[in-house]
């Protein structure tokens, strides 16, 4: 990995519902301050706690060298295309449930931020992303692609290619092309594989499919994806990180690949991903 930048200012993004929000945003301000770091928060952070001005969200990562996320795993997605594209680290501390990917815990802010401060080695967890191509659209995505009906809609029927290969027709409620980092959202609640996010791959996750012969597919992280939107009436959404999405139109064509980018990902230094694992999903229990 490139030598890091000089940290000059750090951007502030939060959930501004989330128990708590303000006494940490507050603790972390005071701390980055004393550290003489600018603080950039953005324009609903410094609303929170009183201060003026504030940085429009779009514009955080073209003036700081790393973000801090205050909220859940939604929070941490909705800031990841941009930090990628910037190549600016992103520290995600937990205030909601889960937490996946804003893996760190109130308590061990401030430590973690003095030991990223100090340049420490070992905690940068580089995540690789997908991008999606759609029409005249690009995307790129932290964690997955989701295609799936509508409520009420009946099943869906979409043509699979991997590298121009014809693979199957898969007649279900839908499909999940996710990354490693991806694996542990919504791909795991539909039955896939948990996937070390080192290991460069793309899962193809059938979501309630007609067939059961049809599993979760693991496939080479240099392969291109290809669906083709097979039914004729139903509605079927394109939903991208739980972020951003629309319906599309029958024969619609949609491409995806791993993205040239990475996320850098700033984890605990005290906690393996094994543990991690192990303390989200209850295995210690």
């Amino acid at each position: 990995m490139a030598t890091r930048q000089k940290i000059k200012s750090i951007g502030l993004v939060i959930k501004p519902h989330a128990p708590g929000v303000d006494r940490i945003l507050r603790e972390i301000i005071t701390f980055l301050k004393a550290h003489k770091i600018e603080p950039l928060p953005e324009k609903i952070a410094a609303e929170k706690i009183g201060l003026k001005g504030g940085v429009e969200r779009e514009k955080l990562s073209g003036l700081c060298q790393a973000l801090i996320v205050l909220g859940g795993d939604g929070t941490l997605l909705s800031i990841a295309p941009q930090a990628a594209r910037a190549g600016i680290p992103v520290i995600g501390i937990n205030l909601g449930r889960l937490g996946f990917l804003t893996e760190i815990p109130v308590a061990e802010a401030l430590p973690v931020l003095e030991a990223f401060i100090q340049n420490k080695n070992g905690f940068i967890s580089q995540r690789s992303l997908l991008e999606i191509r759609y029409g005249d659209r690009q995307d790129i995505c932290l964690n997955d692609v989701v295609l799936n009906k509508s409520a009420l809609a009946r099943m869906i029927e979409l043509l699979i290619f991997i590298n121009d290969q014809e693979v199957t027709r898969l007649k279900g409620d839908g499909l999940i092309l996710s990354s490693p980092t991806g694996s542990t959202a919504y791909s795991l609640s539909a039955g896939g594989p948990i996937v070390h996010p080192g290991i460069e791959c793309i899962i193809l996750t059938p979501i309630c499919p007609h067939t059961l012969s049809f599993r979760p597919l693991l496939i080479p992280s240099t392969s291109e994806i290809k669906i083709k939107l097979l039914t004729p009436e139903e509605k079927v959404y394109l939903t991208i990180d739980g972020q951003r999405g629309e319906t599309i139109p029958r024969n619609a064509m949609i491409r995806i690949k791993k993205s040239n980018l990475f996320l850098q990902l700033v984890t605990s230094p005290w906690r393996s991903y094994y543990q991690l694992v192990k303390e989200k999903l209850g295995w210690a229990e």
